[in-house]
């Protein structure tokens, strides 16, 4: 930076020549392994017939595996639970990825307002154009196995703006939902005219993916280890695609958040209090872990009206005390597919401990993860017992 001119800041991230070339690889390398035009085509191409009679992942991830449905069901209906993991996994996705379009241009906004941090921005585009080609192939393929197996959306759901909750299915109340919104709304003007808390939103951003990147990696292995790769199920190859771009966008959010943040002036106390204020959001996000999906933090009791339309729907086929019984015994008593979703959760706390280890501004009640640990196998039982009470009461 030409230091005979006045700047806004008195830093660049030229200052940092190891940062500066990390993210210049990374932008160069995924531009180079860019897979927008390979979803685009799948999307395009995407014909259920054609697979609606295989798996699209690996089996244990497959809606509610190893609970009682799954071990009553027919290798028929097996494909079909295994099919809508597909659909549900990426719906949430797709909620993710609205929300990331829109913070990564507020952030850039931040950002471009300092010397020489050109390059992040240039990757934040790279990664907004690339997250538009996987929404648009999550929806298209979620919403045609919708429309063919029950003829209205159970996990798909009309677009939405970024200001809506992020986690699909969780224990939020409509007051909860509405304060949510309004922080939403307050973080998005902060993190615009903040460096630091632009930066610190890719903190947040690879702690929110940090167990997403581990799953899609076992998703993206059903293509790469298909024996007819030109013939696999294109959903699976999607995943695949998306595992690849997503990638990169993890390596971004470590760069960005780790390395570029520590090129800005320290924060202010202020900024100090809402970046932990993020991270206490992502953990009460994160809190929950479903027994009906083993990867994704979501709250059992708001998925049981989808699961109740399932088992009555053509693929189960059940009459309404024969559902309610199924979703018990698979909700309320404990089970192989519960303990794995468990010990997700619980490697998931691990993991995020150690991301954020080596921050300075960072509290220790959310280094410790205090929140997120809290819960535990008795208080989820004890969660959709209740809960299940009340629904079987609605429903009746």
């Amino acid at each position: 930076m030409n230091r005979n001119l006045s700047q806004r800041y008195n830093i660049s991230l030229a200052d940092d020549p190891k940062t500066m070339k990390r993210i210049e690889l990374a932008l160069k390398r995924s531009k180079e392994l860019d897979q927008t035009a390979m979803m685009e085509l799948s999307a395009k191409e995407f014909n259920y017939e054609t697979c609606k009679d295989e798996m699209w992942n690996p089996e244990r991830f497959s809606l509610l595996y190893k609970t009682w449905i799954w071990e009553q069901s027919t290798p028929e209906q097996k494909i079909k639970l295994n099919q809508l993991f597909w659909v549900a996994y990426y719906s949430q996705i797709i909620s993710a990825e609205i929300a990331t379009l829109f913070y990564n241009q507020t952030s850039a906004a931040a950002l471009y307002g300092i010397e020489d941090f050109k390059v992040v921005c240039d990757t934040l585009d790279l990664e907004s154009a690339q997250e538009r080609a996987h929404i648009h192939a999550f929806k298209m393929i979620g919403e045609k196995f919708e429309q063919e197996n029950f003829g209205e959306r159970i996990f798909t759901y009309p677009m939405r703006t970024p200001f809506e909750k992020t986690m699909l299915y969780s224990d939020l109340g409509k007051i909860k939902q509405w304060l949510r919104k309004c922080q939403l709304q307050a973080f998005t003007m902060i993190s615009a005219n903040s460096p630091f808390i632009g930066c610190q939103y890719f903190t947040v951003r690879g702690l929110r993916t940090l167990n997403g990147k581990i799953v899609q990696h076992q998703l993206s292995r059903y293509y790469n280890e298909h024996q007819d790769k030109e013939n696999s199920p294109i959903p699976s190859k999607v995943s695949y695609y998306h595992f690849i771009d997503e990638s990169f966008h993890f390596n971004t959010s470590t760069v960005v958040g780790h390395d570029v943040i520590n090129s800005l002036p320290k924060p202010s106390k202020l900024e100090m209090l809402i970046g932990n204020m993020a991270i206490r959001g992502c953990q009460m996000d994160h809190y929950n872990f479903s027994t009906a999906i083993n990867g994704i933090f979501w709250y059992d009791p708001a998925l049981y009206p989808n699961i109740y339309k399932i088992l009555r729907s053509k693929i189960f086929n059940m009459d309404h005390d024969e559902a309610l019984e199924a979703m018990r015994k698979s909700f309320c008593e404990e089970s192989e597919g519960m303990m794995a979703s468990y010990k997700t959760h619980r490697e998931s706390v691990d993991s995020y401990k150690a991301y954020l280890q080596d921050f300075q501004y960072i509290t220790k009640e959310n280094k410790e993860l205090a929140f997120m640990a809290s819960n535990n196998l008795e208080k989820h039982l004890r969660t959709n017992r209740n809960a299940f009470s009340t629904f079987k009461r609605k429903v009746a």
